[in-house]
């Protein structure tokens, strides 16, 4: 009976599909190369060595920050969702949408800033010993280089991430639910607890899950913070020992986690349930906190935004005019860096476009798309840049010559086409099912009615995207260190080059435009964000 049913409906592959075949190879090619070559070459003395003596210890670092980074980014994103959604109090509107700011600035750079701000000579305990009169050997000071405090910069710069999950969940919430509770005597807090943090867990969950694969894949913060995490090792496998076989077999566990992560994401978002359109599920309306716990919760709100975004950005500002805006060579690793982000944000959004238009014509295609752009996105930029090393092998082309700028974009295409896609994605979803069959009933064929119709809706969320693109590309660390040519830096790799050289002076002006550069975006998301939860407020 299943052979018969296959007979009956064979998979029909289209131009279309064919084209998403070939968008699918190109994004899942770099990490399916590398576990392949690692898995069946990549054994040996640096294997059995590093087995032996450091995967444990990569391991346990690995999962010791991200149980912290966990930790850390509920206590950030949970509570302040919960009040800027459903109560209002002194400073709550700039709050809804301030709150995501860290997200323009990498962990990287907060942690360049932070190192600097809690270092012996740094402000805090500058500030400390001014007001004790005590020295530097007597007491004692938390430091920041270590799994502790690699977990806290990861959560100040990822935080946004669960917080705009929880966000838009905790505004979801139902009426008839929230009354129900209030009627039966429960307090806020049992509220919060028993009825309102069950119902967002999923998306809660969600947002969290994004913000540990970003964490499990870093690798500028810390290599900086010398944190010996599996990124660091890998990338320690390839620099140090000169195995890219190696670092690419241990990089199996680091995309064991990410997968893991990522279907952690999945099965949340699948387990969002459904919205409610009814009256009695309309969302309850803010209600004003008394004065006392009003200004507690301004100033936990404010606390988290002086310590995720305002202290590390004010301090890097402070060195750049303290030292001099001027200082080193900023104009070419600039240009550098704006002709990669927009030539890898064109070709992820051209292959972002084609898995969404492919996803539309039939399941085969959606299928294919969805796991290629996952493969994608859920392998560190350090994995994907051993695939692109191992390519660039085979084909005797180096490394330090145009190919390796053109396996780079290539490289930023596959890391991000699955960001890209996400808001081609819901444009496609807002368009009415009636477009297409009034084209199709006006005797457009498939061709015809992608030019006509599905562009110009995709052409609605065409901006997001590429502002995404744009942003994270000129973000990315890893795999540009690996694969850029020599004497081609971008911002990121100049700003880490300075930050390893312990020259954080000359730091702050890379850092400072890499932050710029993702503030405006940021601001418009977050600006969009507001106004389309009062516009539901007000519906």
């Amino acid at each position: 009976m299943q052979q018969l049913a296959l007979t009956r409906h064979p998979i029909r592959l289209t131009s279309i599909g064919l084209t998403t075949l070939v968008a699918a190879g190109l994004i899942a090619a770099p990490v399916l190369v590398a576990l392949l070559t690692g898995f069946f070459t990549g054994g040996g003395e640096t294997w059995s060595h590093i087995v032996s003596t450091q995967l444990l210890g990569y391991t346990w670092q690995t999962l010791v920050v991200l149980f912290f980074t966990t930790l850390l980014i509920l206590l950030f994103a949970v509570p302040t969702a919960w009040f800027v959604s459903l109560y209002d109090f002194p400073g709550r509107k700039v709050f809804e949408w301030a709150l995501i700011l860290p997200l323009a600035a990498p962990g990287y750079v907060l942690s360049y800033a932070w190192a600097d701000i809690t270092n012996v000579a740094g402000p805090v305990q500058s500030l400390l010993r001014d007001m004790t009169g005590l020295s530097a050997r007597d007491y004692w000071f938390p430091s920041l280089y270590g799994a502790p405090g690699l977990s806290f910069v990861m959560a100040c710069a990822l935080f946004p991430y669960a917080y705009l999950t929880a966000r838009a969940a905790f505004s979801n919430l139902s009426l008839c639910t929230i009354e129900a509770a209030r009627s039966l005597g429960a307090s806020p807090a049992r509220i919060f607890f028993q009825v309102a943090l069950p119902a967002a867990r999923p998306a809660i969950f969600a947002g969290l899950a994004l913000a540990l694969m970003e964490t499990a894949a870093d690798y500028g913060a810390a290599s900086y913070l010398g944190v010996q995490t599996l990124s660091v090792g890998i990338f320690r496998a390839w620099h140090s020992f000169s195995e890219p076989a190696v670092a690419a077999r241990l990089a199996f566990l680091l995309i064991l986690i990410a997968f893991g992560l990522q279907f952690i994401e999945r099965a949340a978002r699948g387990r969002g349930g459904t919205q409610q359109t009814a009256t009695r599920w309309r969302t309850p309306r803010r209600r004003t906190l008394d004065r006392r716990t009003g200004l507690l919760v301004t100033a936990g709100c404010t606390a988290v935004l002086l310590l995720a975004f305002i202290f590390p950005v004010s301090r890097l500002i402070w060195v750049s005019a303290e030292t001099g805006l001027g200082h080193g060579q900023i104009l070419r690793p600039f240009l550098n860096s704006l002709t990669l982000a927009f030539a890898g944000s064109v070709l992820a959004f051209v292959l972002a476009l084609t898995v969404v238009i492919g996803a539309r014509q039939n399941r085969f295609s959606q299928l294919i798309g969805r796991i290629a752009a996952g493969a994608g996105y859920a392998a560190p930029g350090i994995v994907l840049a051993l695939g692109a090393l191992f390519i660039l092998s085979w084909t005797s082309f180096s490394v330090a010559g145009p190919a390796a700028l053109v396996f780079l974009v290539w490289i930023y295409a596959s890391r991000f086409t699955a960001a890209g896609a996400e808001p081609l994605s819901a444009a496609f979803s807002r368009a009415p099912a009636s477009l297409g069959n009034a084209a199709r009933s006006l005797g457009a064929n498939r061709f015809q009615r992608l030019i006509r119709v599905d562009l110009p809706v995709a052409m609605s969320g065409a901006a997001a995207a590429s502002i995404i693109l744009f942003v994270e590309m000129l973000k990315e660390l890893p795999a540009t260190l690996m694969l850029r040519p020599f004497n081609w830096d971008t911002l990121a790799v100049q700003a880490h080059a300075y930050a390893i050289d312990e020259r954080l002076a000359a730091a702050t002006l890379p850092s400072l435009l890499i932050t710029a550069a993702g503030l405006g975006p940021v601001i418009l998301l977050s600006l969009q964000l507001t106004k389309a939860g009062e516009s539901r407020a007000a519906g």
